[in-house]
């Protein structure tokens, strides 16, 4: 699940949902210094030297993509604003941590804090132990009077370690706990949103950020907070310790550390870089190793014979990555030594002032190995700290995408009403309906006003993009109108609760869902208000004309379909639209909206249906969304629409009387089937 921002998996997780033509390298195969910002550059390599330069497109397409913002502002920025942060993004991830698990999180931060205790009590233990030992008298004499205080080290040690270990299995239990509830509430909100939120593109930026890199830098956030509260812990205790020994060495502990930690920013700073440079190439890799792998292009591949090509570009990109990676691989190892051999020549000042306090009797024998031993313990936490400050300070901007997100969608969640929705209704009235996407130019529906009777079958016609989908949504309560009402029976369905109304509502779409679950839950989902048995089911999928080919299915109605899985199964585009068509029976609603519900089907199997739409019509209600026109024949009433608008209605005699848009519809359709 969690990842460290040091993977090359976390700018990539999302990746191979993008068309891969965003930041790209310039390598020649020999190790050449990059070209690339990371922001608009192409890449050049085609692993033996020879230069191939790869797709450039247009500087919109070049520009970082969205998930790689943060790592682009951690890559720029400096380490003294890291700081200033630091606090903030702190305080943000253990919150976090304290709602996914108030007992957890507060074991981890007591068990923390002990053991820093322990280890100071360890480091005070060694002054005692170097005392006795450098004490005047015979040597047995010294190390008696080193025994308590080394009993004591040896406790202080094992408690630490005990300590330690404990909080190691709290952290353990709290990260996933941290991942759970942060993808819970994701999908919880992403799923509390009306339909109508889907279509505005500020949303969904927001909510693609969040999926892709939100969630997994929640559970950073928390698991570097913890690393960051270990290192802090262990270098106040080191430095505490070297404050009571003596005071001049605290300033000696910091400038020691300095050299390491610009180092270790500066190597971080490097991969981030990296990261942004090779962005495209590790999107063109990943997305055409799914595809070489995946089972939907097996037939094509293997149709046109493009393995070995598509080998060949993967091995390039691979090449190309390499490459740069080694590169970077150098440039952070020569980074690190200059680091670590200025930080030895501070360190060095460290202790010759460690020794000039000992050679001035400013300081006692014993108690200068105790500091001895406490500036390598404080050397090694800050080194670590600030390492770990940096990577916290990435992870903290992308969890603001998903704090951002949580907070748009709690400000866009459905409100909930206890106004109980009735069982059935005589009518539902549309009066003035209008609906309009967001930053569309026209509404999708315009001012329509319609009646449906219950019992009836209401046919919608029209060419494409005349509102009829949309204006079934409306009808099953997936969009509310901005202006006019959906009333049940006089009662304006805004006063119902979403989730109550679409209860009353089946919907049959003209592209259903292929839930991974068994056949059985494929059908039983459609209904909530109790589980259904066996027996059930099979009635609702002979309803629906699927229970032949699922009693066919390796498992029958146990089976599951999918063929991602072992011992799953798939079905045809019509075997899908049969079960869509069975959950709908299975439903037991009121309303029945069927939108183009037999697209997939056989001419056969589509007769079937219709006979079953209106054998489930008696008692209920069915409005019909098709292109065919002699499915419309025996509804009821028929709208036409045309540019969202209600232009014509009447049965299939009054609107072939009329000679009108419906008439030619109908007449054009008829005379492909009629002879020369």
């Amino acid at each position: 699940m969690a990842q460290t921002t040091s993977e090359k998996a976390d700018g990539t997780d999302a990746a191979t949902k993008a068309d891969g033509t965003g930041a790209a390298t310039k390598a020649d195969g020999t190790g050449a210094a990059t070209k690339a910002d990371g922001t608009d550059a192409a890449t050049k390599a085609d692993g033996t030297g020879a230069a191939t330069l790869l797709e450039v497109e247009e500087d919109a397409e070049l520009a970082v993509p969205y998930w790689l913002t943060g790592t682009e502002e951690a890559a720029n920025t400096t380490f003294l604003r890291m700081l200033r942060r630091l606090p903030r993004l702190l305080r943000e991830a253990w919150l976090l941590a304290w709602r996914a698990g108030r007992r957890t999180t507060a074991a981890v931060l007591v068990l923390q804090v002990a053991s820093g205790a322990a280890a100071a009590l360890g480091l005070i233990s060694v002054v005692g132990v170097l005392d006795g030992l450098l004490s005047a008298g015979p040597t047995p004499e010294r190390v008696r009077a080193a025994v308590p205080s080394l009993a004591l080290l040896i406790f202080a040690l094992a408690l630490r370690g005990l300590l330690a270990s404990a909080a190691t299995a709290a952290h353990g239990r709290l990260s996933p706990m941290v991942y759970e509830a942060a993808e819970m509430r994701l999908l919880d909100l992403t799923t509390g949103v009306d339909l109508a939120t889907f279509d505005d593109p500020a949303w969904r930026d927001a909510m693609e950020r969040a999926r892709d890199r939100g969630t997994t830098a929640a559970q950073q956030m928390v698991d570097q907070g913890i690393e960051v509260l270990t290192h802090l812990v262990g270098l106040v205790a080191a430095a505490g310790v070297l404050t009571v020994l003596h005071p001049a060495l605290l300033p000696m502990l910091v400038l020691a550390v300095v050299p390491t930690a610009w180092a270790a920013v500066r190597g971080a700073r490097m991969n981030y870089h990296s990261r942004l440079r090779l962005i495209a190439v590790w999107r063109r890799h990943r997305m055409l190793a799914y595809l070489l792998a995946a089972r939907e292009p097996a037939a094509e591949l293997r149709a046109f014979t493009v393995r070995r090509f598509l080998l060949a570009e993967v091995a390039r990109l691979l090449r190309v990555s390499t490459i740069e990676e080694i590169r970077v691989i150098g440039r952070v190892v020569r980074t690190n030594l200059a680091g670590q051999a200025l930080g030895g020549l501070a360190t060095g000042a460290a202790y010759a002032m460690l020794l000039w306090l000992l050679w001035t009797g400013r300081m006692e024998l014993a108690a200068g190995g105790a500091a001895a031993y406490a500036i390598n313990i404080g050397i090694g936490k800050l080194s670590e700290l600030a390492f770990t400050v940096n990577r916290v300070y990435e992870q903290g901007l992308y969890f603001a995408d998903f704090q951002g997100f949580c907070e748009l969608s709690t400000d866009r969640a459905e409100a909930e009403t206890g106004l109980g929705v009735p069982r059935t209704f005589a009518e539902i009235r549309l009066d003035g309906v209008t609906f309009s996407y967001p930053d569309a130019a026209r509404p999708a529906v315009k001012d329509v006003s319609l009646t449906l009777a219950h019992g009836q079958i209401i046919a919608l016609v029209g060419e494409n993009g005349s509102g009829k989908s949309t204006l079934a949504a409306v009808l099953a309560g997936l969009y509310r109108p901005q202006q006019g009402t959906v009333a049940w029976d006089g009662v304006d369905v805004a006063g119902y609760g979403p989730e109550a109304m679409r209860e009353r509502v089946a919907v049959v779409m003209q592209e259903p869902t292929r839930w991974p679950l068994s056949a059985r839950l494929n059908i039983a989902i459609g209904r909530h208000d109790r589980p259904a048995s066996l027996d059930e089911v099979q009635e609702s999928a002979r309803a629906g004309d699927a229970h032949e080919f699922v009693a066919e299915l390796p498992r029958q109605y146990e089976t599951l379909l999918s063929r991602h899985f072992t011992d799953g199964a798939d079905l045809s585009g019509g075997q899908w639209q049969r079960l869509a068509v069975s959950r709908a029976f299975h439903r037991d609603a009121p309303l029945l909206i069927c939108d183009e519900p037999t697209a997939n089907l056989d001419a056969r199997a589509e007769h079937d249906v219709y006979l079953r739409l209106r054998e489930l019509a008696q008692g209920r209600t069915v409005v019909l969304i098709t292109h065919r026109m002699a499915s419309v024949r025996e509804a009821d009433r028929i709208y036409v629409l045309d540019h969202g608008t209600v232009v014509e209605e009447g049965d299939h005699e009054e609107l072939m009387a009329a000679a009108g848009a419906y008439a030619q519809l109908f007449t054009l359709q008829a005379s492909a089937y009629q002879s020369a």
